[in-house]
C-alpha cells in the first residue's frame, strides 16, 4: 500500500526483554542489522500487520509479547536513490511506519527465523538500548532515533506494571 506521496505504509517493531535489552537482527547474507518491520497488506489493520510481521520475521506468537505502546504519528524515511525501483508502479520513495514497542515475555528458544518461507534474518542478539542507532544503515538512523527517543520512557520507567492500553 503506497500513498500518493510515494511512501509504503508499514510497521516497525522494537522488542525489549526483562533486562531492558533490545532484539537486534541481522539480515540474511548481509552485514546489515535492523528491527523487524514490514508493509501492510490490503485490508489489514496496523495491529494485524504487526503480529503477522512478528511471526514471519521472528517466529513469535502474540502470547510471547505484550504491546506496551505505539507511535502516535507515522514515522518516515526516504530510500536512497540507488534503492528506488523507478520502473515499479506505483513508485515507492520510502516508508511510513507506525512503530510498536513490545515487551518480550516468552523464552528465547521461541525465536525461529524459519517461520516463513523466505527468512529475513539469520542471526540475532539482545543489545543495549541505544546501540541500534549506531549500527543501523545510514538512511534509517533518523527514524530509529525518533522511535527510540519516543519509547525510552516506557522501557526505563520505574513501575514495571504501569503500561497503558493503546488503540491502534
Amino acid at each position: 500500500m503506497i500513498d500518493p506521496a510515494g511512501y509504503r505504509a508499514g510497521v516497525a517493531i522494537v522488542l525489549f526483554n526483562r533486562q531492558k535489552k533490545l532484539f537486534w537482527a541481522k539480515r540474511v547474507n548481509q552485514d546489515a542489522w535492523q528491527f523487524p518491520q514490514g508493509g501492510m497488506q490490503e485490508g489489514e489493520t496496523l495491529r494485524q500487520t504487526m503480529y503477522r510481521e512478528l511471526k514471519e520475521e521472528t517466529g513469535l506468537d502474540p502470547d510471547d509479547v505484550k504491546i506496551v505502546t505505539a507511535s502516535k504519528q507515522w514515522l518516515y524515511y526516504r530510500l536512497p536513490k540507488h534503492l528506488i525501483r523507478y520502473r515499479s508502479e506505483p513508485l515507492c520513495i520510502g516508508q511510513k511506519q507506525k512503530w510498536f514497542l513490545l515487551k518480550f515475555v516468552g523464552e528465547d528458544s521461541k525465536f525461529n527465523f524459519n517461520a516463513s518461507e523466505k527468512p529475513e534474518f539469520d542471526h540475532w542478539e539482545w543489545v543495549n538500548y541505544w546501540r541500534p542507532i549506531k549500527e543501523v544503515i545510514l538512511f534509517k538512523k533518523q527514524v530509529y532515533h525518533k522511535a527510540l527517543k519516543i519509547f525510552a520512557p516506557y522501557v526505563f520507567r520505574r513501575k514495571e506494571n504501569s503500561h497503558h492500553t493503546i488503540s491502534v
